[in-house]
């Protein structure tokens, strides 16, 4: 039998021919391109242990399995080194920690797989209530070899967009994003920012008829809100709009600073407002306490954005669940490091709202809450 019959066409083989007649090839077209190295090494080994042997033939069987171990080790190598890789993300938050809202997003985080210090490093900057320091701290991440960067709030967004155009951001949550020029649209962010939007239809209504419910003769509410929070005075106008539509007029004194809001306490002190409408952004939440001791001392109904100022005594919050929204941040942290662009991500609005009365306070003020009023409640504190 001819012995050219017995040489084996599987990848390696065209070198053991061109050996023999002096022209060695190392490509193999046969081979995938990212182990095609690894393969011909195997090959042209075992051909020059052939030529020094004076062997004429190849063993197909050792061959064999000299390849498929080296089409087999790539692969495994390849997987274990991206399983290693360990992804950065900066998280730039308004508050101090412990925060109940970096709590649900590292919630989040773990439930698409992410493990701190396993395959993520997150870098974190706190700016403790005081938002003056949001542009250095948003310019200390921008400095950093991250990957996306995490913040809430529209000053915060603010800072962190003025330091890079690079780094994929995602905001956790703010009032309207197109108007405060974070997004070109909800569809489609463009640029490098994307995340979800805390603004939803008459919302402002909402909350103003709710607290209408439980103090129904309200005429005269006092708004509570940031004004250098340019998200603050977009829900403030809503309010505005809404409040013909509820027989009330909102007296609305401007905060910016501490000292304004001490201000503005002994000012409702002298000219009693019926309640208090107070809006969520880091200024409030970091003075909520403050906030919610006024109202008790004041006797006044007050009704709030988010469940945080409830779990300091406040009466009754309604609004988008803010650590819903922060917990779905990490979705779009997820899509990003699976290669998606944030301009291309379309930003979501709310989609979990919640109702919390707060029975004991509500009691403290001498109030009665309907117990139909009670029943559309998603939680009543006891």
């Amino acid at each position: 039998m001819n012995r050219r019959a017995f040489i084996p066409r599987v990848p390696g083989a065209a070198q053991h021919r061109a050996q023999r007649s002096g022209a060695l090839q190392t490509r193999d077209r046969y081979a995938p391109s990212s182990w095609r190295s690894r393969i011909s090494g195997v090959s042209l080994h075992y051909v020059s242990r052939c030529a020094a042997s004076g062997t004429r033939g190849i063993d197909r069987r050792a061959f064999i399995s000299l390849l498929a171990g080296a089409a087999a080790a790539w692969p495994l190598a390849a997987r274990a080194q991206q399983r290693e890789r360990m992804r950065r993300i900066g998280v730039l938050w308004p508050g101090a920690p412990p925060d109940k809202w970096d709590e649900a997003f590292r919630q989040g985080l773990r439930t698409h797989g992410y493990v701190e210090g396993r395959n993520i490093l997150l870098e974190y900057r706190w700016a403790e209530g005081n938002q003056e320091r949001f542009p250095v701290l948003a310019e200390e991440l921008a400095r950093l070899p991250l990957d996306v960067i995490v913040t809430i709030s529209a000053r915060a967004i603010q800072a962190v967009k003025q330091a890079t155009t690079t780094i994929p951001i995602v905001f956790a949550g703010t009032s309207d994003p197109v108007r405060t020029g974070f997004a070109a649209s909800l569809a489609r962010p463009g640029g490098n920012l994307t995340g979800l939007s805390l603004m939803a239809p008459d919302l402002a209504g909402k909350r103003l008829e709710l607290i209408k419910s439980v103090v129904p003769g309200a005429s005269r509410i006092a708004m509570l809100w940031n004004a250098s929070d340019q998200g603050m005075a977009i829900r403030v106008e809503q309010a505005q709009l809404a409040a013909p539509a509820v027989h009330v007029t909102l007296l609305s004194p401007e905060l910016r600073t501490l000292a304004d809001l001490e201000s503005a306490f002994v000012a409702l002190a002298r000219d009693r407002p019926d309640a208090l409408l107070v809006f969520v952004d880091p200024f409030t939440v970091s003075h909520r306490q403050r906030i919610v001791d006024f109202a008790a001392a004041s006797r006044l109904p007050a009704i709030y954005e988010d469940r945080v100022f409830l779990n300091a005594g406040g009466l009754m919050s309604y609004g988008p669940s803010i650590e819903d929204v922060c917990r779905r941040a990490a979705t779009y942290v997820d899509k990003i490091l699976k290669g998606a662009k944030p301009g291309d991500l379309p930003i979501e609005q709310p989609t979990k709202f919640e109702l919390i009365i707060n029975l004991k306070t509500a009691k403290a003020l001498g109030l009665e809450v309907p117990l139909q009023f009670q029943q559309l409640a998603d939680e009543v504190i006891e």
